[in-house]
């Protein structure tokens, strides 16, 4: 639990786990609050800072109350895997490390890249992928799901449970979804998530967001209808139907799961309202700046943009405006006053320079 809030990128791992529940399979749901407190270096290239105690809990037990948006609470076991490292001596621990050797956490591409490369590997990032794989032989567990990017530590636990004379779990990998932007995983440090207890309105706005290729993708690994009904989908669009109208539907039933029907065909509306109708919506951030401010900041400082970059990249793809008007001057130093700036289709700010 490095952060407190469930996205859709996790929903794809949960929503199998359901699957699995609803044909009978007993859930353990394992909140690594020890693992937490170690940092998951998976995909790094530099150390991660390791999470405090109370920042696990206090994550851990968000996640709980969204899991339940998805699992059947009465059927599923949430444990802890500090219920049993808290017990483990040093001498245990020492036993579990003599286990594997460093060539072989070297076959971890992470790990092998920064090592190449003269980067930094804290000792204690080698055990996160051991205790991962020592919660396998703890809980006796015949089969583990996870991500892709988390492969090679559910090899690891069935190293270890073979090494401890027990069955071999079977492991199950999911699919990474990537983030509005179509690149990079989803992630909420990277601003590129639909968190599961966003507002309906922002929900919407945001897989209405998305790029039409990526658009078959979430479907795919999001949607609950068939491969088949998605297969007509698509030849709709290649016999002229708007991408659009595909995106509405997707958008509702992801609504309707974490929200309701109603909200999901109001979100819809006002979506229609604000932006297919050109309208500003009436209510948006506002912010106040000096005079002889660029363009860049502004947009980064008004929280349009992340970056100067991205901002310089939005004006050159035509997506900055300033009052309905697309901004063409990337070093435009903007006119006192006050005006709405977007970005984007659902990104508004008041501005006012003085």
């Amino acid at each position: 639990p490095t952060a407190p809030d469930l996205h859709l990128g996790h929903t794809v791992l949960i929503n199998k786990l359901k699957q699995l529940q609803d044909l009978g399979h007993e859930i353990l749901f394992l909140i690594g609050d020890f693992t937490g407190m170690i940092g998951d270096p998976t995909g790094k290239s530099a150390t991660r800072p390791p999470l405090t105690q109370e920042q696990v809990i206090e994550n851990a037990q968000s996640y709980q109350d969204q899991v339940f948006k998805i699992l059947d609470k009465d059927k599923t076991t949430v444990v802890y895997n500090s219920e049993w490292m808290n017990k483990m001596s040093s001498t245990e621990m020492i036993q579990l490390a003599s286990q594997q050797t460093v060539a072989r956490m070297l076959e971890r591409d992470d790990f092998s890249k920064r090592y190449k490369s003269g980067k930094s590997i804290s000792i204690h990032e080698f055990l996160y992928p051991l205790i991962q794989g020592y919660d396998s032989v703890a809980l006796e567990s015949d089969v583990e799901l996870g991500g892709t990017d988390q492969k090679f530590n559910l090899l690891m636990g069935r190293e270890l449970q073979k090494q401890a004379k027990m069955e071999q779990q079977v492991i199950l990998t999911m699919p990474i979804l990537e983030g509005l932007d179509g690149v990079q995983k989803m992630s909420k440090s990277l601003d590129n998530y639909i968190g599961i207890d966003d507002k309906p309105d922002d929900m919407f706005g945001k897989i209405m967001s998305i790029s039409d290729e990526l658009m078959w993708r979430y479907l795919e690994l999001l949607s609950f209808e068939s491969l088949e009904t998605i297969a007509s989908w698509k030849t709709e669009i290649e016999n002229g139907e708007n991408p659009r109208n595909i995106k509405f539907r997707l958008a509702e039933e992801i609504i309707t799961r974490f929200h309701s029907n109603d909200d999901a065909k109001q979100a819809q509306q006002n979506f229609i309202n604000r932006f297919a109708k050109n309208k500003v919506p009436d209510e948006m951030p506002e912010f106040n700046f000096d005079a002889g401010i660029k363009i860049a900041n502004l947009l980064k400082d008004a929280s349009l943009v992340n970056s100067t970059s991205d901002a310089f990249r939005m004006i050159k793809e035509g997506a900055a405006k300033i009052e309905g008007e697309k901004i063409s001057d990337r070093n435009l130093v903007p006119a006192s006053g006050t005006a709405v700036y977007q970005v984007g289709k659902r990104k508004f700010a008041r501005v006012t320079i003085t």
